[in-house]
């Protein structure tokens, strides 16, 4: 990819599904190399269905093994297992908040330090770092980098 790709703003998800794989990729970028993670997307993309939130939800131990098995993806057991959790969340949150763009600003209210205790919380993987990293990458308000743990 080149530069330009790299630096362009964030946009926000088209969907659900949109910020499924956004919050997934950023769990699979904690605390890994993520140009590692970036080159591999493609074949995350096709592993995790699209990242389809009802298909991925639905995931049992056959389809563990087979993303374990699958060297186009990192195989990280815990992470792989948090996705189908994160899933299953965002199944609902979703219902009870019409769009996970709805239950985020549903957390609008809230200062930025309890908005990212309460998706560090919600989430498997997804740290204070994670939570900065994935509102960002959505295009969500997010403080200042410098101001992030204040």
């Amino acid at each position: 990819m080149s530069n330009e790709h790299e630096h362009r703003p964030p946009t926000k998800p088209d969907g659900d599904d949109g910020y499924f794989e956004k919050l997934t990729q950023t769990v699979f970028q904690t605390g890994f190399n993520w140009k590692v993670v970036r080159d591999k997307w493609g074949a995350f993309q096709e592993a995790f269905d699209g990242f389809d939130i009802d298909t991925v939800a639905e995931y049992d131990a056959r389809d563990l093994e087979r993303l374990l098995a699958n060297d186009g993806i990192v195989r990280n057991a815990r992470k792989i297992e948090a996705t189908v959790d994160n899933a299953r969340i965002m199944q609902r949150l979703i219902d009870e908040h019409g769009s996970f763009q709805g239950y985020l600003r549903s957390l609008d209210a809230l200062s930025w330090k309890e908005r990212r205790k309460t998706l560090s919380k919600t989430f498997k993987y997804l740290g204070p770092t994670g939570v900065y990293f994935f509102l960002w990458s959505v295009a969500e308000e997010v403080p200042p980098w410098e101001e992030r743990d204040r």
